[in-house]
């Protein structure tokens, strides 16, 4: 079984970022999951789904509700039986270093459940045929209201230098426990806006505090280039400080 790793956190902290550069440094085969609707991820990766032909979950979702409407079939039992043999075929994209699966846009009324419950089933599959699962995961909590990802072993917590940040600290910690979320680690990151005040701030009420994502200006230059974060060189203090961080959470890969 592969391992799982989830980044979670408020919004523009950096969970994307964390997930694009940790993937540099990851055992493969490795499968990366964005389960931010704003399909961000792939974008900092250098993956266009569309010139590539590749579905997201809640756009193969669409199609396959409105082919059936006329036959006046629906529900999740539907989507189960046509769409979940079809993912690796429609939804998965496989490259040279890592496979993408995202969430995607939904142009419809209503909310993610059904993508949700698609994603939550996928991930049990794939963890069967990959090293590594990454997962980036929307800002907020909702995703844990919703156990998309019920057995995690290595969450990291993004932070930024705000109240805001330390509470969430303590609402993810009670409400993975409050669902049962199984998360076998956490660790808090803070991004490259953290101070030296609010990292030692962090590491006294905090042991699993491992270092912050150290700014790198050609970080934001790629993002606004459309350029793929994997292009950053190899000394990249973004890049670098985010090794540092997986090796203390005890992945030394590469």
């Amino acid at each position: 079984m592969g391992r799982v790793i989830v980044s979670t956190g408020r919004g523009g902290t950096g969970k994307s970022t964390f997930v694009a550069l940790a993937s540099r440094y990851l055992k493969p085969p490795k499968l990366l999951m964005d389960l931010d609707p704003d399909v961000s991820l792939g974008d900092m990766l250098g993956v266009d789904l569309n010139e590539k032909r590749v579905k997201t979950i809640s756009g193969a979702l669409y199609d396959i509700l409105q082919q059936n409407r006329g036959a006046g079939r629906g529900g999740y039992n539907l989507i189960s039986e046509i769409m979940l043999p079809g993912i690796r075929s429609d939804c998965l994209y496989k490259g040279t270093d890592f496979d993408l699966i995202t969430l995607g846009t939904k142009f419809t009324v209503g909310c993610y459940c059904a993508p949700d419950a698609v994603f939550k089933d996928l991930i049990p599959t794939f963890t069967e045929s990959y090293e590594e699962v990454l997962i980036d995961s929307p800002a907020g909590l909702e995703h844990f209201n919703r156990k998309v990802v019920v057995d995690i072993d290595d969450l990291f917590i993004i932070l930024d230098p705000s109240e805001k940040s330390l509470k969430h600290i303590e609402r993810v910690m009670a409400i993975t426990k409050e669902l049962k979320v199984n998360c076998k680690h956490i660790h808090l990151v803070g991004n490259h806006r953290f101070t030296d005040d609010m990292a030692e701030y962090v590491r006294n009420i905090a042991e699993t505090y491992l270092g912050k994502i150290d700014y790198d200006p050609y970080v934001k230059e790629y993002n606004l280039k459309g350029r793929s974060l994997l292009e950053l060189p190899e000394d990249s203090p973004a890049s670098l400080s985010i090794k540092e961080i997986l090796a203390k959470a005890g992945y030394n890969h590469k």
